[in-house]
């Protein structure tokens, strides 16, 4: 087993405002480090808010809108939580589809906190073992999936790899197993 994502794009679904930035920074520069190249992804191209739960935080800038994004030019995909950026996201076909696309050809998928919401909308849970933030148990239960209260849940009873965390306290875990994830089915 390798760490080792030199040379490898990977895919981080936004929306344009909402995002907990902690959920972005940590596993961007989690793959960076590996050696890979994270890719901010948006519902549209430019300016991305990300706020500290509920504070305003730092501007990033997105280069690929998601209705333009192709999974065939990524390793796999990070959707970052944060409870406005999924419910956005899912509001976003270009953003579902792009996102169902990492299921559709095999390639591995890393949700935490709130972020399972878009999976949820992609319909791509069902059958599948996944935590998140508690208040979205329920939704995740409604369409099909199992939920686990774990710091980091890994299942590959799917078409693809899927990794999932709670929340930001559980990042360490979530980042780790999120690299040894994509370096290892790249």
């Amino acid at each position: 087993m390798t760490n080792d994502l030199t040379g490898k794009k990977v895919a981080f679904l936004v929306a344009p405002e909402g995002v907990e930035q902690v959920e972005l920074t940590q596993p961007w520069e989690a793959v960076q480090q590996a050696g890979g190249t994270p890719v901010l992804v948006s519902t549209e191209t430019g300016k991305v808010q990300a706020f500290n739960h509920l504070t305003e935080a730092d501007v990033f800038e997105a280069e690929v809108a998601a209705a333009d994004a192709q999974p065939a030019d990524f390793v796999g995909l990070v959707l970052p939580g944060g409870v406005a950026n999924p419910d956005n996201l899912r509001t976003d076909a270009g953003a579902v589809r792009f996102a169902k696309g990492f299921f559709e050809a095999g390639k591995p998928v890393a949700v935490i906190c709130h972020a399972p919401w878009t999976l949820v909308e992609a319909d791509v849970v069902r059958g599948r073992t996944l935590t998140s933030w508690p208040s979205v148990r329920t939704d995740i239960v409604n369409a099909g999936g199992t939920w686990v209260d774990q710091e980091v849940a890994v299942c590959t009873g799917g078409p693809n790899t899927l990794v999932s965390s709670r929340k930001p306290d559980d990042l360490p875990a979530f980042c780790a197993k999120t690299v040894e994830v994509l370096a290892n089915s790249a």
